[in-house]
Parts: C-alpha cells; sequence; structure tokens
C-alpha cells in the first residue's frame, strides 16, 4: 500500500496571499502530495503580528477553500506556549504514523536550518521541500549548505516554481497606503477591506460580530463564497451609481442561512410566514434567500428594507426588483472563486457595461443549463427574465 504524502507550510500568514497559494499548490503538483496542511503560528515572540490570530486564521480557512486538498490546521496556534517545529513535527508523527511528512521551507530558511531548536532530532522526521526565495544567498553558498546538510542527514528536495511574487510585508505596505492589493486572494481582500485590517479603515458597523457568525454557520467554501459575492457587489454598485456600503452588507449576509438543515430553514418559514409555496418550501436552493433575510435581520441586526430584499431575492430574482438586488444577484453569479458555467465569461465582461443585459444573460444561462438537466426551474425565474427585457439597459435609480 502506497504511504500517505503529507505536506506541512507553517508561518505567520500576516495575511494569507498569493504568493503562499502559489508556493502550496506548485508543491502539491511537482512533489504529488496528497495533502498540504497550511498551520499558522499564534503569537509568534520573533514577530509581531497586525492581524489577530482569528483574523489570520478566518482569512486562511476562506482562501484555502479553493482546493479541498489544502488543509487549514490550528495545531500550533492552540498550543498556548513557546511552539517550535520539532515539537509540530513530533506530534504529526504521531497523528501520522505511516505517512511521508514533507516539510516546506524557502532556500532562506534552509541556510539557516542548522540554528533550528533540536536540529539534529528534526532530519530524522520530514523531508524538506526547499523553494526558491528572491535573494535568499548566492548560488555557491546555497550549494554548499546544501551538501553540508545531506551529510549531517537531512532529506532535501528543491522544488522548481518561480520565486513567489510578493511578500507579506509588500501586501501590508499596499494597504497601509489604501491601494488594493493584487497579491490577495478575493475574498481575503474584501475581509481585510471590511474588518479594517492594515491601516483600512473599516466600513461596516458590528463586523466583528457579522463575520464570528458567518464563520461559524457557513462551510469555508460558502464563507470564501460570500466574501466574493460582497467584493463583487460593491465593484458592480460603484460602476452603477448604487450605494456600496448596502451592497457589500446584502453581499456578506446573502447566503447566512444557506448551510442551514432544510428542516430548520422550514420551521422559520413556517413559523414567520415567509412563504406558503410549498415548491420552494421543499428545496434548500429557493428557500434560503427567503429565511436568510430573516436570519439577517433577527440575527445580524440588519434593518435596511433594500438589503433585506436583495437577500430575499438573489437566487431567483423577482420583477420589479431594485437596482441594488440586482447588483447582489449577478455579483452571486459572477464573483470571481465561482466555478466555471456556460457563459460566465460573457456575462462577467457585460456586467462592466449594462447591468440589465449581464443580469438578463445570466438567467437564461441558468434557465437553459436547469430545464437541459430536466430540473425544475421556479416560475420566478422565468417572470424575472420577462421584466428585464423590458427595461433599458440602464435604470435610473431610485
Amino acid at each position: 500500500m502506497t504511504k500517505q504524502r503529507i505536506g506541512i507550510l507553517g508561518g505567520t500568514f500576516d495575511p494569507i496571499h498569493q504568493g503562499h497559494l502559489q508556493m502550496a499548490l506548485s508543491v502539491l503538483r511537482s512533489v504529488h502530495l496528497d495533502q498540504l496542511l497550511i498551520m499558522p503560528t499564534g503569537d509568534p515572540p520573533y514577530k509581531r503580528c497586525q492581524a489577530s490570530p482569528e483574523d489570520r486564521w478566518k482569512m486562511l480557512v476562506a482562501a484555502c477553500s479553493c482546493d479541498g486538498r489544502l488543509i487549514p490546521s490550528r495545531l500550533e496556534m492552540d498550543r498556548g506556549f513557546l511552539v517550535y517545529t520539532v515539537d509540530t513535527l513530533l506530534i504529526l508523527r504521531q497523528e501520522y504514523p505511516k505517512a511521508d511528512l514533507f516539510y516546506i521551507i524557502g532556500a532562506d530558511a534552509m541556510m539557516k536550518l542548522h540554528h533550528w531548536q533540536r536540529f539534529d532530532e528534526v532530519l530524522p522526521l520530514c523531508t524538506f521541500l526547499v523553494c526558491p526565495r528572491l535573494g535568499a544567498a548566492e548560488p555557491a553558498a546555497f550549494q554548499a549548505e546544501w551538501r553540508r546538510l545531506t551529510r549531517l542527514g537531512a532529506r532535501l528536495i528543491q522544488v522548481e516554481m518561480d520565486p513567489m511574487p510578493v511578500s507579506s510585508t509588500e501586501v501590508r505596505t499596499a494597504f497601509s497606503e489604501e491601494l488594493i492589493s493584487s497579491g490577495l486572494p478575493v475574498p481575503v481582500q474584501e475581509y481585510c477591506s471590511c474588518k479594517g485590517l492594515y491601516g483600512l479603515s473599516g466600513r461596516l458597523e458590528h463586523i466583528d460580530e457579522w463575520m464570528d457568525l458567518l464563520f461559524a454557520a457557513l462551510t469555508p467554501h460558502r464563507f470564501a463564497h460570500s466574501l466574493s459575492v460582497a467584493y463583487t457587489a460593491v465593484r458592480l454598485a460603484r460602476l452603477n451609481g448604487l450605494d456600496t456600503l448596502k451592497a457589500e452588507q446584502a453581499g456578506l449576509l446573502h447566503d447566512c442561512a444557506k448551510c442551514l438543515p432544510l428542516k430548520e430553514m422550514q420551521q422559520i418559514a413556517l413559523d414567520h410566514h415567509l412563504t406558503d409555496d410549498s415548491t420552494i418550501l421543499s428545496s434548500g436552493a429557493l428557500l434560503h434567500s427567503l429565511v436568510g433575510a430573516w436570519v439577517a435581520e433577527h440575527t445580524y441586526g440588519m434593518t435596511d428594507p433594500e438589503v433585506l430584499e436583495a437577500i430575499a431575492c438573489h437566487n431567483t430574482g423577482r420583477p420589479g426588483m431594485s437596482p441594488l438586488a440586482m447588483c447582489v444577484c449577478l455579483a452571486d453569479s459572477i464573483e470571481p472563486t465561482r466555478a466555471s458555467y456556460p457563459l460566465l465569461d460573457q456575462v462577467r465582461l457585460l456586467a462592466d457595461t449594462s447591468l440589465v443585459r449581464a443580469l438578463l444573460l445570466s438567467l437564461e444561462g441558468t434557465s437553459s443549463f436547469v430545464r437541459s438537466r430536466g430540473k425544475y426551474l421556479h416560475p420566478r425565474t422565468q417572470e424575472t427574465i420577462a421584466w428585464l427585457k423590458t427595461l433599458p439597459e440602464n435604470p435610473e435609480h431610485k
């Protein structure tokens, strides 16, 4: 039986950025790992983190949802004492006694490997995957240290990949200058922006409570999706002269009930007379929007009727829906982490010029997709399509 191959990537991840993900995915491909544990430190004594451990954890979980082989691990975060790599490896060796462990380091870290705590105990516990790092060492010095470590018993594999394009320091500097950094995954960008991390001014009241509630209520994938919808809704609102704060609130909360069990959704709907449509009541995919508006009001404290309307009709649309609701409905279907589907690229392009035409094309694509598979399409979607066809490309906003 083939041994399981498990990678470990540690760091402060303050914040996790595209360079981290590029490194992780390159290693998964080139070394053929079965999974990669992404392991943030808690409060390291050697470096002061700008974001709290829990903020760094939520961002990391959202970022790792892009690939099921990336496994966030709290092994080092939840230990209430000074953590060394050797301690972590010894615990992992107990948890995975039959696995091969691969510890990912940069070329700069390899040059300092001999200074690690209990260095002689570390070497037999894992194979080190050495990734390139700009300015890490002169080639001759690097090769000399490689040979020396090998003689001491270290197992080293050099990973062929481009050096990380960005560092956490560069990302934090960009944010402090109020610049949007292309070095961050979109869910992480949105998290930083609305929480006011790294020098940004937080935009949303009660955002700490909201993030805790959403993170607890949603799967990692759904949490990342909600952040990405908020990011996209803000962009669409800005393009169309709408209230970006309301768009962000609706985007964040639009799926707040998505992961509730269907029976719980049905009970909320019946208790509060949200719908008597038996088709909607029997489908979590349809019901979660109506229940979500109720949860947004009664759990998250959202009282703005326009935001609640956008949440309530984000999945099927509704004839007469507001331009803000149209933004959220469209953002839900085109956000950057959304898996590809027919017409997605065309809808994204069209969204930059016409909110109405882009939403129309999106709903028409959904209608065709559902019907081609012999599944039920709720009449409200078709009614919304017919209504959108009567509108000018860019209707005036009320």
